[in-house]
């Protein structure tokens, strides 16, 4: 379950006796590298304690809506932001009434209110609730507002019953979880994408570089192969690990970055490595000594790999990247215009280098979208649906 890898999944928890299945579930998310965080109701912990679902998830159990502990760390509202993903498993016939009218009456309903990223619910209750008029009411309002139904399945029930409302099992709930990171919007599209900074020698132990980490063109890369894309990631010199399905091509110079991108077949391109504009005109062939109060360093331009790129015939879909210090949308915009661009995401250069949040907007021809702050694995997923919307895929 790759397309799980690094995931932030909240794992909210509700009364059923289905709550069992839910340690099972949390053991699975984590196996398939997902990042968990356990939510349970004072319901749920009637059934399956906090300590058990710790122990597992490796993390604190949350449970209270207003904990002044949690909320001088990570408040509730942050916790919402911070997830990919919010699973409920089991999701009760009371969660779901409550859900579908917008109550934010406990932590778990609050969050779901709250989030940005999708949300997915385990229905799991006796088959005359399921049944229901009023249950299948409140699950067609949810569907209508984007919720996902994992389940239910149909057999034999806890208190005797048969039918319909047995909570889908751990294994069915975690293939289910990992679709929803699989769009198959980009299926079959080559793509290349460059990330982290160049570094431009001045002598064997000296460099030209700057701060930019790569984590964004790294959640890029893993959005992309979720999208169905075949990638390679032309990579300056970052501390990262190398997304899975992904070719990995490292490089150390803009001069390198350019032959390794031109080298590459290529249907989409973004530029997405913060690249050097200038290098030494004639880096030393032994380390500088520190003789003089003052230093020369004669620099010239680097190729424009961006705009390189955007020449090509015949001409890939080019997307590029504009970490500003001032002015964000006229150098944006000019950036657009004058690399020949079909898309470009800005963002404030002191406020993404090194983070592992940012916010973003993208500009195009004609029309501009916000992406408001969130992590860079939600953001790349947003900008990658984009890309394929922009080339009239999605």
């Amino acid at each position: 379950m790759s397309s799980l890898q690094n995931k932030r999944v909240i794992l909210g928890i509700t009364g059923g006796i289905a709550a069992y299945k839910s340690a099972e579930l949390c053991r699975l998310l984590q196996k398939a590298g997902a990042d968990v965080r356990v939510v349970m109701t004072a319901g749920a912990q009637e059934f399956i304690t906090p300590l058990t679902l710790q122990a597992l998830s490796g993390n604190k159990v949350h449970t209270q809506l207003l904990d002044a502990e949690a909320e001088a760390a990570m408040g509730h509202i942050e916790l919402a932001r911070w997830a990919d993903l919010i699973l409920v498993a089991p999701a009760s016939a009371n969660f779901l009434a409550r859900l579908a009218n917008g109550e934010a009456s406990d932590l778990l309903t609050t969050l779901c209110l709250a989030r940005r990223g999708p949300l997915a619910l385990a229905p799991a209750m006796n088959q005359a609730m399921w049944g229901n008029r009023q249950t299948q009411s409140n699950l067609a309002a949810l569907t209508q507002n984007g919720v996902h139904m994992f389940g239910p399945d149909s057999g034999a029930q806890a208190c005797g019953d048969v039918g319909m409302g047995r909570m889908a099992e751990p294994e069915r709930l975690l293939h289910d979880a990992a679709a929803l990171f699989t769009s198959g919007a980009l299926n079959g599209v080559k793509l290349t994408i460059t990330a982290g900074p160049t570094r431009e020698a001045i002598d064997p132990v000296r460099y030209i570089s700057n701060h930019s980490s790569g984590k964004m063109g790294y959640a890029l890369a893993r959005a992309a192969v979720e999208a169905g894309a075949a990638v390679t990631l032309v990579s300056g010199p970052v501390s990262l690990l190398p997304p899975e399905r992904v070719t990995l091509v490292k490089v150390e110079s803009a001069q390198d970055m350019l032959r390794a991108c031109e080298a590459q077949p290529v249907d989409v391109f973004v530029g997405v490595a913060a690249v050097a504009d200038y290098r030494a005109a004639e880096p030393a062939a032994q380390k500088i000594k520190k003789n003089a109060d003052e230093l020369s360093l004669p620099l010239v331009r680097n190729p424009d790999i961006l705009a390189a790129m955007a020449a090509r015939k015949p001409r890939p879909f080019c997307a590029g990247f504009a970490a500003e210090t001032e002015n964000l949308a006229a150098n944006a915009q000019g950036k657009l215009a004058a690399k020949n661009l079909d898309l470009i995401f800005a963002n404030d250069a002191g406020a993404t280098f090194g983070k592992d949040d940012a916010t973003v907007t993208a500009y195009w021809k004609g029309g501009e979208q916000l992406f408001p702050q969130g992590s860079k694995e939600q953001l790349a997923r947003q900008m990658i649906a984009l890309i394929a919307a922009r080339m009239g895929r999605a």
